[in-house]
Parts: structure tokens; sequence; C-alpha cells
């Protein structure tokens, strides 16, 4: 939740810096900061608003000693990489997806990312996938979307990662057949070339496959993985 209290040593890994700087900078009254029992708390909303602003006023030297600390997780991204093997994983796959409207889904494969343990701020995910449905939705023929962000960098994300869910029944997610749409892919990756890539390979394993149909027959979520995995290596191999 935006409001959410992190502690000293989950505010260091958000901003990328040590657990002594950021307890001296509570201590200065350098950055926002709770205090309760007598230990010091930081609301997730508020350091994220602080940290944007720090880092749009840093400039030369300081700006690129901050980027560095930032982990950007670098991904085979050639032509017979198997990307999607890389970022997924059986725990990332949900069969029994709730929702039965388009809100209601991504509420639910936000819910899903969290499982990932890579996603720093749910309802930052929410507010970014709801505004890039606006544009335009992210439905494609054969009853399946790829919802992303619109934006991708690696103060979002702690790593890319790819989840799956199917819902028990198809919902009108603006499909531009007009079809329903009951599996769900959410692509959350750290930069702008790693989510053309993988959303690429997404295509194509969804139109060139049989994976839209296996993952409606896969009772599991590790066989959804099985279908998702086994689809990239035919496309691969072919």
């Amino acid at each position: 939740m935006p409001h959410s209290l992190m502690d000293l040593d989950e505010a260091a890994s958000y901003l990328h810096v040590s657990r002594a700087n950021v307890r001296s900078m509570a201590v200065h009254g350098e950055i926002p900061c709770v205090e309760k029992g007598g230990e010091i708390f930081f609301y997730r909303g508020v350091l994220k608003a602080w940290a944007s602003k720090r880092i749009l006023g840093l400039r030369g030297k300081h700006l690129r000693d901050y980027h560095s600390r930032g982990i950007l997780h670098h991904h085979d991204l050639s032509p017979r990489g198997a990307i999607i093997r890389e970022i997924t994983d059986p725990d990332f796959m949900e069969p029994h997806l709730p929702g039965r409207s388009k809100a209601a889904v991504v509420r639910a494969m936000t819910t899903l990312a969290e499982r990932t343990g890579f996603l720093y701020d749910p309802e930052d995910l929410v507010q970014e996938l709801h505004q890039r449905e606006s544009l335009c939705s992210t439905g494609i023929e054969g009853g399946a979307a790829l919802l992303h962000p619109r934006y991708h960098d690696p103060y979002m994300v702690e790593d890319s990662f790819l989840c799956v869910g199917r819902t028990g029944g198809a919902v009108p997610f603006g499909a531009p057949d007009g079809s329903l749409t009951d599996v769900f892919f959410l692509a959350c990756c750290q930069d702008d070339r790693t989510h053309l890539h993988v959303l690429s390979r997404l295509c194509l394993v969804c139109h060139g496959t049989t994976l839209l149909a296996d993952v409606r027959c896969a009772g599991t979520k590790d066989e959804m993985y099985e279908a998702l995995i086994g689809a990239e290596a035919s496309i691969l191999e072919g």
C-alpha cells in the first residue's frame, strides 16, 4: 500500500543505500520518517516522493553514483535466448484468478505480482496498469491480454518478471476482435529494451503455438508453467 510503513532495512533496500546512511539522514531530518517505540519507520508513499524529488535534483557525479546503486538485472535478449524462462516461475502462475471485470482482473493480477517478491509498490502498479489500459487495451485476439505498465525502470521492480493468470469465466477486456478474455499475462520489466523483447516473445507464443489452449487446459500452476516454457522452447527450436 502507498502508505504502508517500512523499517530501516526496507527503506535502505528501496533507496539502494546503506542502512547507516538512511538512519543518519532520518536522524538529521533530511528524510521524512516517524518514530514508533524508539524505532524509525518510513511511509512508503512519502519515501517514494522524497526519493523522486532527490533524484531530480541530482547532477553530475552524484547522479551517476546514485544510479549505480540501482540493481538493473540483465537478461539474455538474443533471438535464441529463453527470456520467458528467465523471468517467470511456477509460483508466478494462477489457474484460478478471481475477477469478473477489467478493474477486478487488474487488481487480481497485481496481487499475483506481489507473489514474485519483486514488486515495490502494488498501488503504483494498479494505477499504471489502468493508465496503460486507458490509452489502448492490451487485449489481443484469442482471448488473451498482455498487461504491462506504461513505464519500465529498476525503481519500480527489483527484477523483471512475468505472471500468468486464468479466470474461471471470460471477461470483456477490449480485445480488437470483440472477444472476451480469460488468459492474462502481466509483464513488468526494468527497462524498455527488455520490455519490448518480452512483449514480442509473448506475441509469438500466443499466436504461433498452442499456448492459450494449453493454459486453458492446465489444472495447476505447474502445468501452466510447463505450457508456457514449452511454448517458448518450440518457438526457439523452430
